[in-house]
């Protein structure tokens, strides 16, 4: 038998019930559409993580306090208060890291800001001058605070248009006052509207000097990163050797396992980041691909409904000249078909649901998510299908191919 006449059989015979074809793909449908969603949107999350992460820039190192948390019992060091002014008075010293360009001291967290009888709550971050440059932020209204804001405390504060809108409308709020924690800040300047910048919305930011957040919001004495700028790309093994040396020293360490400190790099976070995304995503397309197993069982069953609906034909082919691999490869290729189907709707449907989602989450985040098809999973998803049927087909297959033609055809 021609492999062309076996496939018009195969499909007529497909055809001839429709209903029970359709309902027997629906878990290989139901397994390649999760997994091209959950690859669409894994990698389309993976793809906005690594362009905030490299919207810093790849001149730029961060200083964190406590050693990096290997496991659940270091989680506590996310919060050390171990990076101090001295600290920052040595990093900044050219005889202990002479290629540091600029190094600036960030502290963070969230507090309410009032305005008259409005009250909206805003991320608070306390820095320098420099943040506007670190992080590629221009100011729409008024100017950033100066470096003799910083060194006097001044209670002033930078907002971002978010907090603009939810605290003064459409009034021009540069010159107005709002209240954080008993504090009375001056506004002196106002961002445009920009959304997300490495891991900042800063449509609901307030900026102010770090040393005003320090002594009068947040009332510590510490940091929570250092944000340090190499004076070249190529310079930032030698700035990170640099900038470890120092603090060992400043911090009386010979160890480098009790490190109270970690740095990371902008290639170091891309290539984390880029390892759990794949791995996480990987985990959960395996996950989805057990209902492929499921679909598979499904098959197996209705083909081996089909041979036993169709002894009759069968003993009949098989008396006037069919071999027992003309009937094996038969419905074989029903079951690839029913598989191979069951794959291309799958992988359209995923397509169009990742589709949707991605404009779903660009629109109710605010953020660039891009909708991403994972050609790679297709084809995999393709494959797995077909071998899936190929597989479970098999043993129906081969059951009809052994069919005496004798009993077959006596066979009510």
């Amino acid at each position: 038998m021609q492999l062309t006449q076996a496939y018009r059989i195969a499909i007529r015979a497909l055809g001839a019930n429709k209903s029970r074809s359709a309902l027997t793909i629906l878990g290989i449908v139901i397994g390649i559409t999760a997994i091209i969603v959950i690859m669409s949107v894994g990698q389309g999350a993976q793809s906005l993580i690594l362009s905030q992460v490299q919207g810093l820039g790849s001149k730029t190192i961060a200083v964190l306090p406590g050693r990096p948390p290997s496991g659940p019992s270091d989680f506590a060091q996310l919060f050390s208060d171990s990076l101090k002014e001295r600290d920052l008075e040595a990093l900044r010293r050219k005889e202990n890291a002479p290629y540091v360009k600029q190094i600036m001291p960030i502290v963070f967290g969230s507090e309410s800001a009032q305005h008259d009888a409005d009250t909206y709550h805003v991320t608070i971050i306390g820095g320098t001058p420099r943040i506007v440059d670190m992080f590629d932020v221009t100011i729409d209204e008024g100017q950033m605070f100066s470096d003799d804001d910083v060194r006097g405390r001044a209670d002033v504060a930078v907002i971002g248009s978010k907090v603009k809108e939810e605290l003064f409308g459409s009034s021009d709020a540069v010159g107005q006052k709002i209240r954080i924690k008993d504090r009375s800040l001056r506004i002196v300047g106002t961002i445009p509207k920009i959304g997300q910048v490495s891991f900042f919305n800063f449509d609901e930011m307030v900026l102010v000097p770090y040393t005003t957040a320090q002594q009068y919001i947040f009332g510590i004495k510490y940091f929570h990163r250092f944000i340090v700028e190499a004076e070249s790309e190529e310079l930032v093994p030698a700035t990170v050797a640099d900038i470890t040396a120092t603090l060992r020293a400043d911090h009386n360490i010979t160890d480098p396992t009790k490190d109270d400190f970690n740095i990371q790099t902008q290639a170091d976070l891309v290539l984390r980041i880029s390892t759990i995304t794949t791995v996480l995503t990987v985990l959960l397309a395996s996950i989805a691909a057990i209902s492929l197993i499921v679909g598979g069982i499904g098959i197996m069953n209705i083909m081996l409904v089909s041979v036993t609906e169709r002894t009759r034909e069968i003993g009949l082919r098989k008396a006037i000249g069919a071999t027992e691999q003309n009937i094996m490869l038969q419905f074989l290729l029903e079951s690839v078909l029913l598989t191979a189907m069951g794959g291309a709707i799958g992988i359209i449907l995923g397509a169009s649901i990742s589709f949707v989602a991605a404009i779903v989450l660009r629109q109710s985040l605010g953020v660039a998510w891009d909708f991403v098809f994972p050609v790679s999973a297709a084809i995999l998803g393709l494959s797995v299908a077909a071998f899936v049927g190929l597989a479970f087909g098999l043993y129906p297959a081969r059951k009809a191919a052994l069919k005496d033609p004798i009993a077959a055809l006596q066979y009510e």
